[in-house]
Formats: C-alpha cells, structure tokens, sequence
C-alpha cells in the first residue's frame, strides 16, 4: 500500500501542484485546506505523514502541530512545517511545535519529495520501497517478493506487511496491538488474537528456508524480529 499523505494547505493552486506531484510519485494524498477539514480527514483515515502550512485561515498552523503531538493517536505520525516565514526564531518554533522538518517557501516539489523520502526513511522504513535483508531474508516491498537463503517463499498479503514491519523495526518488541494499529490500520477493528493467527502462517511460510525462528516472541510482551537466539 502506498504511504498516505495528508497536506493542509489553504492555497487552491499550491495543493493542486503539490497533489499533482505527490500522486506522480506514488503517495495517496488526501487533502484539507484548514485545520477544521484536517482533523475531520484525519478522523476518517489516520496518515502516514502530515505536510502542515503554518498559516492556516482558522489557526496557526503550528497550533495544529501542538494538537497533533499532544493527541496519542497522532504523535508520532512524521510531520513536515510548510511557511514562508524563514526567521530563525520561526524555525526554532515550528521545530519545538513537534515538526520533523521545516521547509520554507518557494521550495521545488523535488526538494520536497527528497526531504518525505528521507523523513519516512528515518520514522516509518515500513513505508518506503527499499529492499531489506537480514539472515539470509530479502524482502522487496516493490515486487513484494520474499526470498529465504535463496528461495522464494509464498506468502499472504497480511503476513507480507506484517513481516515488512517487523524487519524494518528488528529487534524491537510489538504487542498485539501494536501490530493491529501498524499493520492493519487503526480504523480496522479485530480482535488481539488475530495477530497470533497471522503470526503462525508467517512462521510457517518462513519455515522453508529454516526462517521460521527470526520472527519471536516475547513472553506476555509481544513479538519481534530478531536473527539473534531468543534470550
């Protein structure tokens, strides 16, 4: 699934440009021209990152960022600041508000993508379309191929994201819902033991290639990913 991207931006023609570019680039991009319309999106599809304009027409764009990183459900969704205010001291603001990254206007749509990709690189690795291996374990987000030690190794869509967000955070422990939220989605609602079903058929599409061991558990905590032996 592509990274979806919320951008609050009350310029018309600027969120059509950026919008444009955006798709292009293969993001799914929702729209809302103030804070009022963010937080109705935001309520309907919880997104993987926020481009913000610090001046909105309703409230201050860094006010929105404050909500944002106060609220549990939407601290740690990657934030980028778009202003044409390039004082320091704004900076410094927009910074402390809880942006990750602070862009002033103009700015060219590359420079934007490049500092998305990197943001999504440093905060959600799940997201991006880099291949990753560990242990003999190559995982193509792009082909959606999984390989063990050389051999490929079938598997659901389900298992597919669940183990791309396991590798992208190894040696990490998740509890269930932990899993749900990051794998299917906050607005999905399954009961905790679903996770368990799914991480049987993981292990058991990784035992082919003697995998089965990396994805572990920890007792009354969670599951990780780990090419070390369990403690």
């Amino acid at each position: 699934m592509p990274a979806t991207i919320l951008l609050i931006e009350d310029e018309p023609a600027i969120q059509e440009l950026l919008s444009i570019n955006l798709r292009h680039a293969g993001y799914s991009v929702r729209n809302a021209l103030d804070a009022r319309q963010a937080q109705e999106q935001i309520q309907q599809v919880l997104p993987d990152l926020i481009l913000l304009d610090w001046m909105l027409p309703d409230q201050p764009g860094i006010r929105l960022a404050r909500q944002l990183r106060g609220d549990a459900r939407t601290r740690d969704i990657p934030l980028i600041m778009l202003t044409a205010r390039s004082a320091e001291q704004d900076k410094v603001d927009g910074l402390e508000a809880g942006a990750d990254d602070y862009i002033t206007k103009p700015f060219s749509p590359r420079e934007l993508l490049a500092r998305i990709k990197s943001l999504l690189r440093r905060r959600a690795p799940q997201l991006t379309p880099d291949p990753i291996e560990a242990g003999g374990l190559r995982l193509e987000p792009d082909s959606r191929r999984v390989s063990g030690n050389g051999q490929p190794l079938p598997m659901g869509p389900t298992e597919f994201r669940l183990l791309h967000f396991l590798m992208t955070h190894a040696e990490r422990v998740y509890s269930r819902s932990q899993l749900l939220d990051q794998v299917w989605g906050d607005h999905v609602f399954v009961e905790e033991r679903t996770v368990d079903v799914h991480i049987r058929r993981l292990r058991k599409a990784l035992s082919p290639a003697g995998l089965e061991g990396a994805i572990q558990t920890s007792r009354g905590a969670g599951y990780r990913f780990s090419i070390a032996h369990p403690q």
